[in-house]
């Protein structure tokens, strides 16, 4: 709540006008929709974005432009097993991710508290997105304050092409991004199995493991968390890999989300020929070691910082989407959209905005 709180006092008249239509359960329409950790999915001629929210927000579009805020979220009823899981978790759901895998679409979705990591990701499916209707699949995988050294919220999905096999990413601050394998009914799969360093070589491992950090492991930052007492200062969170020609790339968002105009978020990636990593950024660094090349930042002008990304190939068209901080609206957390294209070596760069 404590977000929700403080994104409800960052907006606008427009953006106020549209949180208190949905507050009262009224679908409307707008062309520059409020979505905090955005992701989306394509059925048929419909475009689906789904954010945290209460109960996950929802909406509808057929040209990725104009959006219909639906009347209901995702969930209209809250599991049990959330609250029973993570102390002080009422309704506002955190971070989905969305894929179709197996004839299913599959939701993850984060239930935590502010700062802390006492968390758990939960897991949904349904047969269509037009239902609208969702099967509780239980949880996906649960933290511990002190007993995990991890985060577990912001999950995402890839499915390694060459096994046909799911995984999922997620994580933040602590001790950085996670990875781990999953079986046919999308929960981890706790079989061991082998692994690549960055010398290539192979390795036993036990899932999950760290893939991404924002700082070396040696590095200690001095400054503490200025957005909860309770969290690291590995300021690392949000991962997101997109699967592009022979690589997996691994977007992530470095620093601070949630302040409004005062956020630094920021987007950063690396790559690897393996869904497990190592995921390696432009200068050769590991991400694991405190890589990254710099993707997305804010411009002071229109967006004082933006994160928590996702990537699509939609009709042909390689996008990027994620939330910006708006410079000229308050700090409101605006959906941001751009194609993306790739340069001559592989690497991923943002077009000019539509």
């Amino acid at each position: 709540m404590i977000l929700l709180n403080l994104l409800l006092m960052l907006t606008t008249t427009m953006q106020a006008q549209q949180q208190r239509q949905r507050m009262r359960g009224e679908s409307f329409q707008t062309e520059t929709p409020m979505a905090h950790d955005p992701v989306m999915a394509k059925e048929g001629d419909t475009y689906y974005l789904y954010a945290t929210g209460v109960g996950i927000q929802r909406m509808t579009s057929r040209d990725r432009r104009t959006w219909t805020v639906t009347r209901q979220p995702v969930m209209t009823v809250i599991p049990g097993w959330t609250t029973d899981s993570v102390p002080g978790f009422v309704n506002h759901v955190w971070a989905p991710d969305v894929i179709q895998w197996h004839d299913r679409w599959w939701l993850a979705y984060s239930c935590s508290t502010f700062g802390k990591n006492g968390s758990a990701i939960g897991l949904l499916s349904s047969r269509s997105l037009a239902a609208n209707m969702w099967k509780d699949e239980g949880c996906i995988v649960t933290s511990r304050e002190k007993r995990d050294n991890w985060n577990a919220i912001d999950p995402n999905f890839v499915i390694d092409d060459a096994t046909d096999t799911p995984w999922l990413v997620w994580g933040s601050f602590w001790d950085g991004i996670q990875i781990a394998r999953l079986d046919s009914t999308m929960h981890l799969d706790n079989s061991q199995g082998t692994i690549h360093n960055s010398q290539g070589t192979m390795h036993h491992a036990q899932w999950p493991r760290t893939i991404a950090r924002r700082y070396d492991p040696s590095y200690k930052p001095t400054e503490p968390n200025p957005t909860s007492k309770y969290a690291g200062t590995n300021a690392i969170e949000a991962p997101f890999i997109f699967k592009h020609g022979g690589y997996y790339y691994l977007f992530v968002s470095w620093d601070y989300c949630c302040r409004g105009a005062k956020s630094n978020y920021r987007v950063a990636v690396g790559r690897s020929k393996r869904v497990e990593g190592p995921y390696i950024d432009r200068n050769g660094k590991d991400m694991a070691n405190g890589g990254g090349t710099l993707f997305l930042e804010g411009d002071k002008k229109e967006w004082e910082a933006a994160g928590h990304c996702a990537a699509y190939t939609f009709d042909g068209e390689d996008v990027f989407i994620c939330h910006g901080y708006s410079a000229t609206q308050n700090g409101a957390a605006l959906l941001i959209q751009r194609p993306i294209s790739w340069t001559s070596d592989g690497w991923p760069e943002l077009k000019a905005a539509y």
